[in-house]
């Protein structure tokens, strides 16, 4: 009963940490605000996460899980390259959407003053990211035996710079642009420049 309580607890610190990063943008949080936010002392929240900066890394992890284990399901369950690659795109914009604070994390804007390490990972989370756009570009044309206007490498760059100035967007309207919206019509700009062949 008391290992549920603890999870429970992580989970709430998690929570208050990600509405918090919604709420103050462009402030930094302190662990006396997050004690206060969360309803208990700033000894209760290093019991369950020895520092900050492993609360963030808590937030990253939910991301790359989430992200991942999401785009696995995708891969596993569409075929067709286009498909895959407006889904994948679809999801990274509307978990985006769902989740302001922790946008936050995700271009880094939270993250100034923080431990670099935190930085780097979330870098080698849209280098993943990109990897894995590369991956299904390429398999576009051995599995399907469709050609690309360019390399794979240059594509799946361009579509990770399209999501992150989709979600810079989101961060510096406040919130009231979001990610997905107009998503359709910027996709078949896209699937028209790269994905007719």
């Amino acid at each position: 009963m008391a290992i549920a309580k603890k999870i429970n607890r992580r989970a709430q610190i998690l929570q208050a940490l990600a509405s918090m990063l919604q709420t103050n943008p462009g402030q930094r949080i302190t662990t006396a605000k997050l004690a206060a936010h969360v309803g208990v002392s700033e000894a209760a929240l290093y019991r369950h996460f020895p520092s900050k900066a492993r609360m963030f890394e808590g937030l990253i992890e939910f991301i790359e899980e989430t992200l991942f284990s999401r785009i696995n399901k995708i891969i596993n369950e569409e075929k067709d390259s286009t498909t895959r690659c407006q889904l994948i795109l679809r999801l990274i914009l509307g978990f985006a959407e769902k989740n302001p604070g922790i946008t936050r994390i995700l271009n880094g804007d939270a993250l100034m003053g923080e431990q670099d390490r935190l930085r780097e990972r979330i870098a080698q989370l849209f280098e993943r990211l990109e990897t894995q756009l590369k991956q299904v570009l390429r398999e576009r044309k051995l599995r399907e035996g469709k050609s690309l206007p360019a390399e794979e490498a240059i594509i799946a760059n361009f579509l990770i710079c399209y999501v992150d100035g989709r979600i810079n967007l989101f961060i510096r309207s406040k919130f009231t642009r979001r990610p997905t919206e107009g998503f359709n019509d910027q996709w078949q700009l896209i699937s028209t420049q790269f994905f007719l062949n």
